[in-house]
């Protein structure tokens, strides 16, 4: 039934996208492995956590083992202009950004799917650990992942039907330690192949180290103060503080202190003690609903507010289509604005927005 649907598959070079790739083969899918170059910063190519040579070469090996075709294709000019200059601007405007968010939207399932659909694919696949659900309502659904523990849901929540309706997540039902023994049994050279953890194009540096060379006029020092007023020290620029910070400071008290927000336009960075840090509510902008259709009552959900943290319950209230007011059952410490607020009913995933 599969050997007329061709799927294009997101390769990276590791463990997950090469067994999302050789498990669809096995299924009887005409597969294409796509390989996206990213941008990297000039020099530090091979810093790159997505598209080193090394990473290529291994996407290639795994392609040839599985006898599928594979192509690279240049994303460099795209990628930066919609993913890293988003990370800038994020940090020029004083929140704290998450680009994985805007990759998925427009470089997996916008760049990569335009060049899917002139490969004559009906389907991208990626490995991201998420499940869809076509059968129980008249939309589909996006699931959290069988593996908790790897759930990538909330860097999913974004896409809408007609993305989801043209995609394939193949790892979502199994567990990251059955991937790997997938990949051995397929006698894939990825099988013991390590993860990236940090943000591709900041290679092998800090966010800060990597703003201090491609944004530097946001080193734009100021004041360190508390919401009283009272002044502490000097901040090295805004960009380079996050809402909870409590090392790093520069500063010296008596009890430890913590970044409790971010004054843009007084330029200045307002600190307090660790019971002051808690936020009970948010607002959400540039909200997406995974059905398609905004609720428009009131209603409780399970809500995320980073990828890693636990998801909470809160009491949610639409405003509009693109944007919700979330009330939390108690206060929370991470509440950070340009991160997304993702909700959940159990495992199914209703939508987000950006934390404004």
């Amino acid at each position: 039934m599969n050997k007329q649907t061709r799927v294009v598959v997101a390769m990276s070079g590791g463990v997950d996208s090469s067994v999302a790739a050789a498990l669809l083969v096995e299924q009887g899918y005409e597969v294409i492995g796509v390989m996206l170059r990213l941008w990297s910063e000039s020099g530090l190519e091979a810093h790159n956590q997505c598209c080193t040579p090394d990473a290529m070469a291994l996407a290639r090996r795994v392609a040839a083992k599985l006898d599928i075709p594979f192509y690279a294709i240049d994303a460099k000019k795209v990628f930066r202009k919609e993913v890293v200059e988003y990370f800038i601007d994020g940090y020029t405007n004083g929140v704290t950004p998450n680009p994985c968010l805007v990759c998925n939207s427009r470089i997996r399932w916008g760049f990569l799917f335009d060049k899917a659909v002139s490969l004559g694919a009906q389907y991208i696949a990626t490995g991201h650990y998420a499940r869809l659900d076509h059968n129980k309502n008249t939309y589909i659904c996006l699931l959290r992942a069988i593996d908790r523990s790897k759930d990538q849901s909330y860097v999913l929540h974004m896409l809408n039907q007609q993305q989801l309706g043209h995609t394939i997540l193949p790892l979502g039902g199994i567990t990251k330690s059955r991937v790997r023994q997938i990949a051995r049994d397929f006698d894939l050279p990825v099988a013991e192949r390590n993860e990236s953890q940090d943000l591709c194009f900041l290679g092998n540096g800090s966010y800060r180290e990597f703003l201090f060379r491609n944004a530097p006029y946001l080193h734009k020092p100021g004041l360190i103060i508390k919401d009283d007023g009272t002044h502490l020290g000097v901040h090295q620029g805004q960009a380079f503080y996050t809402i909870g910070q409590r090392k790093g400071l520069g500063i010296s008290a008596p009890l430890p202190l913590y970044v409790l927000e971010k004054d843009i336009l007084a330029n200045v960075v307002i600190v307090g003690q660790k019971e002051e840090l808690g936020k009970i509510e948010l607002i959400a902008e540039s909200v997406n609903w995974i059905s398609g259709e905004h609720p428009k009552t009131p209603f409780h959900a399970q809500i995320k507010i980073r990828y890693k943290s636990s998801a909470v319950r809160g009491f949610v209230t639409p405003h509009d289509v693109t944007r919700f007011h979330i009330e939390f059952e108690k206060p929370l410490r991470d509440i950070t604005p340009g991160q997304a607020a993702v909700l959940y009913d159990d495992d199914r995933c209703l939508g987000g927005g950006i934390i404004k």
